[in-house]
């Protein structure tokens, strides 16, 4: 080996003995913070946040200070200032001149301030009353979604099981006939439910796809594609006493709001019986010929409209109107939101007395699963008994477990008929 060849190698292994020892003293790199895993709450937050009423909820209150704001003021609209200048300079021209300079200020009609104070005060509440209401109705599309999701997850983690049970009997199978214990057509019938639970599973994984997809449209967020271990916590139940307060529902105090925003409505219009008046205090300054002095004067003036007449009637009953058709939605949905409290509140009961039997029943089938396998394994009970024990209990399980779902879901209906937002 040459010269260079030497040296190209001893800097090769220099090279390489630097580099292991910088990554030796590096610090261990850490891993990413797992993401929070998905649950209905953070669902709900993610959908609501893509909505166009959370977007634009700012500017809303924005504009409902503005109008507070604007109610407080000493005019009704802004002053204006007027000009203007008379001279005889196109006819006679002896020198004529008239310079007036003044300010009209707009007037509060009797009562008119104080109506607009309270009707700006009733629009901000109704702002921030719409805004539950709309939370509210977001929370309902994402609480169904959500639960279909669940139902879909444990439908593909039930089909994951059957197959496998499906699939450890055909073995069983396979090895009896080979040694002679078991005809071919048992086989062949340990296959058969093998294939159905095959499709059963391809089924359900196409109705959970199907499912996530619908949640992730809605909030945005993926769910996990991987079926569920066991049924999500429910939301916790109402409590005794918010069960008892029907007026505390978010679409209640919308409808509220509204109607109290067309009553104070029909009360500022009843007061505007005619546009503003008009205070103008204004500088006069004139002269009759050239060579006289120019001689000051100061105009105090009131302009008082007539009466609107029909117009002003008009608008007074349309917000009258207003005010009336509100108020009576307002009693027919309490009327309809009692009536669907009271029918949550029966689904839960339902639900936990169904939960109770369907959790009886699989605790029965396992226990005579066990026994008709030992059985089976003894010869003692024939391949078809022992499918049909087999579909017996997995049924049992899945209609306990779709009814923990269920009446976890029922729960969350109860809160949303009670205009409780995911927790």
């Amino acid at each position: 080996m040459d010269r260079s060849s030497r040296t190209n190698t001893t800097w090769r292994r220099h090279a390489a003995a630097a580099l292991a020892a910088l990554l030796a003293a590096a610090p261990a790199q850490a891993a990413p913070p797992a993401a929070d895993p998905l649950d209905l709450r953070r669902a709900f937050e993610a959908a609501w946040a893509r909505q166009p009423e959370s977007l634009s909820l700012p500017s809303r209150r924005d504009a409902a200070r503005a109008q507070q704001g604007a109610a407080r003021s000493w005019t009704p609209e802004p002053a204006a200032l007027a000009l203007s200048n008379k001279t005889d300079r196109l006819n006679r021209n002896r020198g004529a001149r008239e310079l007036e300079v003044g300010v009209a200020m707009p007037l509060w009609l009797p009562g008119e301030r104080s109506r607009s104070g309270a009707l700006a005060d009733a629009e901000a509440a109704a702002v921030e009353s719409h805004t539950l209401a709309a939370q509210l109705a977001v929370a309902a599309r994402v609480r169904e979604a959500w639960w279909d999701w669940q139902r879909a997850r444990l439908d593909a983690d039930i089909a994951d099981g059957q197959l496998a049970s499906a699939r450890r009997i055909a073995a069983d199978v396979a090895r009896r006939t080979q040694a002679g214990d078991l005809a071919r057509a048992d086989q062949h019938q340990a296959d058969g439910a093998v294939a159905g639970a095959e499709s059963a599973l391809a089924q359900a994984r196409a109705a959970l796809a199907a499912a996530r997809q619908q949640l992730k449209a809605g909030t945005g967020l993926m769910p996990p594609a991987e079926p569920a271990a066991a049924a999500p916590l429910a939301e916790p139940e109402p409590e005794p006493g918010r069960t008892a307060e029907p007026e505390a529902h978010a679409a209640l105090r919308e409808l509220q709001d509204r109607a109290t925003v067309a009553e104070r409505t029909a009360q500022l219009a009843a007061t505007q019986s005619r546009a503003n008046p008009e205070l103008t205090l204004a500088g006069t300054r004139e002269r009759g010929t050239d060579g006289e002095a120019s001689q000051p004067s100061i105009t105090l003036g009131l302009r008082i409209p007539f009466g609107g007449g029909a117009r002003h009637d008009s608008r007074v009953a349309r917000a009258r109107a207003e005010a009336l058709e509100l108020q009576t939605r307002l009693a027919l949905e309490r009327e309809r939101l009692q009536a669907e409290q009271e029918a949550a509140r029966v689904r839960v009961d339902a639900a936990r007395s169904q939960l109770a039997a369907t959790e009886r029943r699989a605790r029965l089938a396992r226990e005579s699963r066990g026994y008709f396998d030992q059985s089976f394994q003894l010869g003692e009970t024939d391949l078809p008994t022992r499918l049909r024990i087999e579909a017996e209990a997995a049924d049992a399980e899945r209609q306990a477990a779709r009814t923990r779902i269920e009446l976890a879901a029922a729960l969350s209906a109860w809160r949303q008929a009670l205009g409780l937002l995911p927790r």
